[in-house]
């Protein structure tokens, strides 16, 4: 790369002295180098007089390769440098069912705005234990989840937290109230998210039913909120959902705030505590100021 620096250079002068100048040298060693440069091609790139140095038909072609070569070590210069700096690249984000409808259109399009060469891979409606099993893997980069992580190995950040409420069909017995008494859902038919430590918001949900003297009797377990909403819109169930999935609107469907104190969900970001690309920190750095953290 040295000897083409030098070669264009004095290419563009066509003196010794001029060229030599230019790159803070003497003139010996810059004819030691193009010298060399002619011995490793085996050409003459140079007709040398003692009164003109003038580039030969050999070094005129060389001259326009060697400024494409160059330009083309410039940009990928730059490019690698804008991906260690979290400019460029792709990334893939998971979401939470529930922020699928709130945090991924803001961000995505903050990120879009902000970042232009990124490249984003979306993927909505991922349970918890599925993005944490996702980023350890590396087949994700950055998760948005719900705490408790218990996972070693993740750098999570709590974004905000936010209350349960409840979805009701659009012809339910509650649904003209403008909240709801937890204990007035004993007895309904519910709609949940996956048993067995896959959904944070089950687990909570089940608490907050038990504290308020009941078991939920549970006609479904649905992974996608998009699927709950929907089953609850068919009349099939009432569901608790946290507070953000009010911005999905499915007809047949009312949402309700809970009387009282009702149970609260975080939502967090999380990437791999090592390991993580600068894009990846980038994107956890950006989510956590939205969310004025």
């Amino acid at each position: 790369m040295r000897h083409l620096r030098y070669f264009v250079v004095l290419a563009e002068e066509c003196h010794f002295g001029r060229a030599a100048a230019r790159l803070h040298m003497a003139q010996s060693p810059l004819s030691h180098q193009i010298r060399q440069l002619e011995e490793e091609l085996g050409v003459a790139l140079f007709e040398r007089t003692t009164r003109r140095v003038a580039l030969t038909v050999a070094g005129e072609r060389y001259l326009e390769r060697v400024r494409e070569v160059l330009r083309a070590v410039e940009v990928a210069g730059d490019e690698v440098r804008r991906l260690a700096a979290g400019e460029t690249g792709r990334v893939t984000i998971g979401f939470t069912g529930s922020a699928t409808y709130e945090m991924l259109p803001v961000l995505s399009r903050d990120l879009r705005e902000s970042f232009p060469g990124i490249e984003l891979d979306l993927r909505g409606e991922l349970l918890t234990p599925d993005q944490v099993s996702g980023l350890l893997s590396g087949e994700l980069d950055v998760g948005f989840l719900r705490p408790p992580v218990r996972a070693a190995g993740l750098d999570v950040h709590v974004l905000r937290e936010e209350p349960l409420i409840v979805a009701l069909p659009a012809g339910h017995r509650l649904a003209n109230r403008r909240r709801v008494r937890l204990d007035d859902l004993a007895g309904e038919r519910f709609i949940c998210y996956p048993s067995l430590g896959r959904s944070v918001v089950h687990d909570i949900s089940a608490e907050a039913c038990r504290r308020a003297g009941f078991t939920p009797d549970v006609a479904e377990e649905v992974a996608e909120t998009s699927t709950i909403i929907s089953f609850v819109a068919a009349g099939l169930g009432v569901a608790l959902v946290p507070e953000s999935v009010a911005h999905l609107r499915v007809s047949g469907a009312r949402y309700r705030r809970l009387h009282g104190d009702p149970a609260h969900v975080e939502l967090a970001v999380a990437i791999r505590a090592s390991g993580a690309t600068p894009l990846a920190a980038r994107v956890q750095r950006r989510a956590i100021e939205i969310s004025g953290g």
